[in-house]
């Protein structure tokens, strides 16, 4: 236990381990499986206790996905702003998205397994989903049009073409490697990447 856990209240704790637990579940069985009993049983507490802690499923829920958010954020969005802006600064979102993603393969992707359940569903959990997700392309956008300025990638080149196409060879990474059990996925999508990159590196004058 860290020195901040250390000051926490035990009900912060207990909220805490709630959720982790209901994020590891959410990952294997969706956000739709998750369930205030299923998650009292896997705690060994009552309903009323972990009703305690979310006032409903659906807190639950948008609780779990802020989670899953902020790690999300930790481990990829952080690390990659630290890096030079421009191309190094996308290609550290995309290394490390990708590192992220074979991480999950035994679980899933809450943002991509997240997408199926919710598609066609409105209300508050498909639209925080959509937020992050938004939140998310906005950055690679936003790191797309700084590689532009800096002349890393062509000027006249549609941005969001770029970041669709990213999103592409995740989406393939994850389906192959997570469904197919295909070996060599990781591979594949980083040669993707580089061949896109190239594709849109600056042109070359003439010698």
């Amino acid at each position: 236990m860290n020195i901040t856990s250390k000051f926490m209240r035990k009900g912060e704790l207990t909220r805490a381990a709630i959720l982790e637990t209901a994020l590891q579940s959410a990952s294997r069985h969706g956000l739709e499986g998750l369930t205030i009993g299923l998650l009292a049983e896997q705690m060994n507490m009552s309903k009323s206790g972990v009703f305690a802690h979310f006032g409903s499923r659906e807190d639950l829920q948008i609780a779990v996905l802020k989670l899953y958010h902020h790690l999300f954020e930790q481990e990829v969005f952080y690390p990659s702003m630290k890096e030079d802006r421009g191309l190094p600064r996308l290609r550290s979102m995309f290394s490390l998205w990708v590192k992220r993603v074979t991480q999950e393969i035994a679980s899933g992707c809450i943002y991509i397994s997240g997408a199926t359940e919710y598609d066609d569903r409105q209300g508050p959990i498909r639209d925080e989903l959509v937020g992050m997700v938004n939140a998310w392309q906005g950055a690679l956008l936003r790191a797309t049009m700084q590689a532009q300025e800096f002349k890393h990638l062509q000027a006249d080149i549609d941005p969001a073409q770029i970041v669709y196409e990213m999103y592409g060879l995740i989406l393939a990474l994850h389906h192959d490697a997570r469904f197919l059990k295909k070996s060599g996925s990781v591979n594949r999508a980083e040669t993707g990447f580089e061949r896109m990159i190239q594709s849109y590196a600056p042109y070359k004058s003439a010698a």
